[in-house]
């Protein structure tokens, strides 16, 4: 489609509205064209970019774009994906993976053919860099994650049928800092309970999860919709002598020689999520930090834990 990276978007919700508000701000990007469930949606995302609305992901994918940014809801994932994988184009997908286990674990194997990244972008934080650089060499004692929050402004995300629950919608960047600073975990024990106060729910409004990792440290993840505000969404790790707390907006250092707060740039981390897929795709760099592969480590910990809250069972993951 010329020499820009030509890249075409599946879903024009506020997610996907972000997305192309960043790579339009690349040189050598153009968003070409935009389908969505809701034709005034992608219309409207469209005109913004000077790109062409597509009915559906078909007439998108002939078009013939150079990649292509699934940002669907949870219940959503699947359709779209496999057309792009069957085309052989590039993907990026925002999280969640799907509203179950099964679709991506299906999609996987295809996923492997071509670029994919996930949008965890809390791996491009700087301050993740520094808390692994911290942490390195040291034995970990103890690894807390939570998601303290309240309820989403779309109406799908309260039922377990389309959002999967906080666990699976909200909680997967927590539970891929858990992975990456404490390593694989093998087996979760959750509790859920409550309906958030909004009409029709049937989520849990909140979830503790006590988790074990591959090398014997115990954990903790604890989540809650029931908020008016974003309360917390950090993970705390605990090694001899040593507290981290690493964040969207901070990390928190604590030590024998007192507390340390370095701020954190999202804002930096959303954009370079983003500019890794794209030079990936143009193949002048390889910095995708989530393929889908490891995306997918992180969604099985994430519905292990839905799973367990559900059937009040130990479930490994």
């Amino acid at each position: 489609m010329g020499s820009k990276c030509a890249v075409a978007m599946v879903g024009a919700g506020s997610v996907a509205r972000r997305h192309a508000a960043v790579l339009a701000g690349f040189p050598d990007v153009r968003v070409v064209g935009v389908t969505d469930v809701v034709p005034e949606a992608a219309g409207a995302l469209a005109a913004e970019h000077g790109a062409l609305a597509y009915p559906d992901v078909s007439a998108l994918l002939a078009a013939g774009p150079d990649a292509v940014y699934v940002c669907v809801p949870p219940f959503a994932h699947g359709p779209a994906e496999e057309a792009v994988l069957g085309a052989g184009l590039p993907m990026f997908v925002e999280k969640p993976l799907a509203v179950d286990l099964a679709t991506a674990e299906r999609l996987a194997p295809l996923a492997e053919r071509v670029v994919t990244a996930v949008g965890l972008h809390w791996r491009y934080l700087a301050v993740v860099e520094r808390a692994r650089n911290l942490l390195a060499g040291r034995e970990l004692r103890l690894v807390s994650a939570a998601w303290l929050d309240k309820v989403p402004p779309v109406d799908w995300w309260t039922r377990r049928e389309s959002s999967g629950g906080q666990v699976v919608e909200q909680a997967p960047h927590v539970l891929d800092l858990m992975r990456l600073l404490g390593g694989e975990v093998v087996q979760v024990h959750a509790a859920g309970g409550g309906r958030p106060p909004v009409p029709e729910a049937d989520v849990d409004a909140a979830t503790a999860a006590l988790v074990r990792f591959a090398s014997g440290v115990p954990g903790s993840l604890t989540t809650t919709s029931v908020l008016g505000w974003k309360h917390r969404a950090s993970v705390e790790v605990i090694a001899d002598g040593l507290a981290v707390e690493v964040g969207e907006e901070s990390l928190l250092v604590r030590d024998g020689g007192g507390e340390h707060r370095y701020p954190a740039d999202p804002v930096a981390a959303r954009v370079a999520v983003d500019r890794a897929f794209v030079d990936a795709v143009l193949g002048v760099a390889d910095d995708v930090r989530v393929p889908y592969g490891e995306a997918l480590r992180t969604h099985r910990l994430a519905t292990a834990v839905a799973r367990s809250a559900l059937t009040e069972e130990p479930v490994g993951v």
